[in-house]
């Protein structure tokens, strides 16, 4: 199914009937993810699962965005189809838009959260960490001098994805500035303001978003629990699908 919003074409699909569980993807993914998960519960719930924009069968923004953008964008997903309560479920970076969602008010009403391996913490900078950093601004500044960039043109790209993380390599354009928009925004000082039930799902060997952030999510969401999923990493749910199904129902009964 297709939708507009904002002259930006926005794939999604609906189906099932009960209460509304909107699902937003992770950076780099598409609401496919989900199906292992959804087909489990499409029997008791309506299931909603969204394309962001620049992923799947949505249109990519015109310019760069940051999470606020993904969120007004959201925001008026939910309301042109008219929902009046919705349960939110974000993995990785749809936590990250379910995050500011869920601290700030909205035109509907949201029931329940729940956020997977969700990102949002800003990483530990170790001084291993500090140093590459370091040593890739050192080195972007001497590609970018003129002569050298004339001489070596396609150096720069080189460099930046030597030093970059395969999400950043994988992304071209618009979308690899917006997700330098994206990671670089804290958001725990957000958390303490999620007035709604909140579920954490998270793997325990999730090397992306680890376990500390799991635990600091858990501490400053005021009504969060925890559930662990044992030798999974970053797609927690799907490594153990219907784990993560039996603790939804459980969750949103």
């Amino acid at each position: 199914m297709q939708c507009q919003i904002d002259g930006l074409k926005i794939n999604y699909t609906d189906e099932g009937s009960g209460q509304t569980l909107l699902f937003l993807h992770g950076w780099g993914s598409s609401l496919d993810a989900f199906r292992c998960v959804t087909d489990q519960l499409k029997d008791s719930y309506r299931i909603i699962r969204l394309d962001f924009p620049g992923f799947g069968g949505s249109d990519c923004p015109p310019a760069p965005w940051n999470v606020d953008d993904y969120v007004a964008m959201t925001r008026k997903f939910i309301v042109s189809l008219a929902l009046e309560k919705v349960n939110l479920i974000g993995h990785s970076f749809g936590g990250r838009v379910i995050i500011k969602m869920a601290s700030s008010q909205n035109d509907f009403q949201i029931g329940k959260i729940v956020l997977m391996d969700s990102a949002g913490i800003l990483p530990v900078k170790t001084l291993k960490k500090r140093v590459r950093t370091r040593v890739f601004k050192i080195g972007k500044r001497i590609l970018l001098i003129p002569f050298v960039k004339k001489l070596f043109p396609d150096a720069l790209e080189k460099y930046r994805r030597l030093f970059g993380s395969a999400d950043y390599n994988n992304a071209s354009g618009v979308l690899r500035d917006t997700m330098v928009r994206v990671v670089n925004e804290d958001l725990e000082s957000y958390l303490p303001d999620i007035r709604y039930p909140a579920l954490l799902i998270w793997g325990d060997q999730d090397d992306a978003t680890p376990m500390r952030d799991a635990h600091i999510m858990e501490k400053m969401i005021p009504d969060a629990g925890l559930v662990v999923i044992k030798g999974a990493g970053h797609f927690s749910f799907l490594k153990d699908p219907y784990l993560v199904a039996a603790a939804m129902r459980s969750f949103f009964e």
